[in-house]
């Protein structure tokens, strides 16, 4: 596991070597094990925007996978109003399941540190290390405790949101926004990005999941926090982990999507952990 220092460390250490080119991304050699990753996006994403960040990561040895969740992505002809955080959690579940993955490491960004809290309150130890990238993250993972992605988010903000959701989702879908809202702005980039998102079911939104362990509670877990610049929602929730001593947290010098924006970097991390 990460400590605080040796994490913010890392990144230096590892790009201060020779680079490896990960066909649309620079990589630092890794002079550690191959790994295995899953890579989980955030809402209204989809397996799309790993894909300079699982360049690297592969040109450098490691395993990658990259779903996109049901409804968005690749998959968004599934939409439904039926898919749930629930339906999420399932995802990397079977895909873990029926690719038979044991000691990996869990990426979550977003919207996905829900996602992958879920998860983790069933795979437990079989993932070696829980990373959570900019990402939502429960205050109570006790037993017995529920929580969903609005609970992370402001009246105000939740408010805008719904008002999305009934004058341009048909009541059923959130409607993504810009791309500047994730502090992508790289013309192409952006032009990218908007391409690609897709409308979340409402129940990922609406809806909430109930632990029946303590989600990642107890496990090897670290929080990246994106700072520059600071994505507003999750302000809060980086205070609360920077002050919480049973995380590893570090921060990167970029936005909210940063394996869009700082792939190198965010590769760089992900293959020290």
């Amino acid at each position: 596991m990460f400590t605080r220092q040796s994490l913010r460390g890392a990144l230096s250490a590892v790009t201060a070597g020779p680079l490896v080119e990960g066909g649309g991304g620079r990589s630092a050699v890794s002079t550690t094990p191959s790994r295995t990753f899953v890579l989980v996006h955030g809402a209204w994403h989809g397996g799309w925007c790993w894909r300079r960040v699982q360049n690297i990561l592969t040109a450098n040895g490691c395993r990658v996978f990259t779903p996109s969740l049901t409804g968005v992505g690749d998959r968004a002809h599934l939409f439904s109003k039926d898919i749930s955080l629930q339906t999420h959690v399932d995802d990397v579940i079977s895909l873990v399941e029926a690719e038979e993955l044991n000691d990996f490491v869990l990426v979550g960004h977003s919207y996905a540190g829900l996602v992958i809290t879920g998860v983790a309150d069933v795979l437990r130890e079989r993932v070696s290390h829980y990373i959570y990238l900019d990402a939502a993250v429960p205050e109570d993972m006790s037993p017995g405790a529920s929580f969903g992605w609005s609970d992370s988010n402001a009246a105000e903000l939740r408010e805008a949101r719904l008002k999305l959701v009934r004058e341009h989702g048909n009541s059923v879908a959130l409607p993504p926004p810009l791309p500047d809202a994730f502090a992508v702005t790289e013309p192409s980039d952006v032009a990218w990005v908007r391409r690609r998102l897709r409308s979340m079911p409402l129940q990922t939104y609406l809806g909430k999941i109930t632990l029946k362990s303590q989600g990642s509670t107890g496990l090897g877990r670290t929080y990246i926090a994106a700072i520059k610049p600071l994505y507003v929602p999750l302000a809060a929730t980086h205070d609360r982990i920077k002050a919480d001593k049973s995380w590893s947290y570090a921060t990167i010098e970029t936005g909210h999507d940063m394996m869009v924006t700082a792939p190198s970097e965010l590769a760089s991390l992900l293959i020290q952990a």
